[in-house]
């Protein structure tokens, strides 16, 4: 766990507290030493975080302390226990990982009754991968890093009649459609929007070019085409 994500999640666990917590529990839930919560615990105090206690005693941040509160409804909260469930089914591993460190800062500042409510909820998503959902979840994790550093990619397709094809792409976004993700693309081949199944893509390499968004072929553009006139699935 990163160090800001073990500051965040010591302020939130002390947050409305009426007793110390102890450190010891602290570095349970956190699964770091002792040691380590004594010197977060440290520097947050010496940042300005008003915390009490001392090593052997507990913590508790100063009544009356201006932090504001993280809430949520029990429905928002079922919303977001649901969201990441279906992250963790259905995207990359990368960002599986990171709803599920977003879902444990949420609960680290719940009230005991809306940590249950979470803890019941009945949405799922079950997780099943064998080695071509490994695969396709391996290539959902290059295709995002390609999109967010804006790297033109050189993709061997095989479309729906078989037919193979070698493209050169910008890549704009990733879309799930409830039974397939997308890659939306401007095709160089085609001088135009295209869609790509991932599940389809037999290889993806990086052209080494980092390509500048330009009106017109840009994701504004995309979203607009898509809304307008569906470019269809290549």
């Amino acid at each position: 766990m990163r160090r800001a994500d073990r500051l965040f999640l010591i302020i939130n666990a002390l947050r409305g507290r009426r007793t110390a917590l102890p450190a010891r529990q602290l570095a349970i839930t956190l699964e770091v030493s002792l040691r380590t919560v004594y010197r977060d615990v440290a520097d947050l105090q010496a940042s300005g975080v008003p915390i009490e206690g001392e090593a052997g005693v507990g913590y508790v941040l100063r009544k009356g302390a201006d932090i504001p509160p993280l809430m949520f409804t029990a429905g928002e909260l079922e919303a977001l226990v649901a969201g990441t469930r279906f992250v963790r089914a259905f995207a990359g591993e990368r960002l599986a990982r990171e709803a599920q460190a977003a879902l444990i800062k949420i609960e680290a500042v719940l009230p005991p009754d809306l940590r249950e409510r979470a803890a019941q909820s009945r949405i799922f998503a079950p997780i099943w991968r064998d080695t071509f959902q490994n695969e396709v979840a391996a290539m959902l994790d290059r295709l995002h890093e390609a999109v967010l550093a804006h790297r033109v990619l050189c993709l061997d397709y095989t479309d729906a009649q078989g037919r193979s094809s070698t493209r050169e792409v910008l890549p704009l976004c990733l879309s799930f459609w409830g039974g397939a993700w997308t890659l939306g693309t401007w095709c160089r081949h085609r001088d135009a929007f295209r869609n790509f199944r991932p599940d389809r893509i037999a290889s993806c390499r990086e052209s080494g070019e980092v390509f500048v968004d330009q009106p017109g072929r840009d994701i504004t553009a995309y979203l607009v085409t898509m809304h307008t006139h569906y470019a269809g699935l290549e």
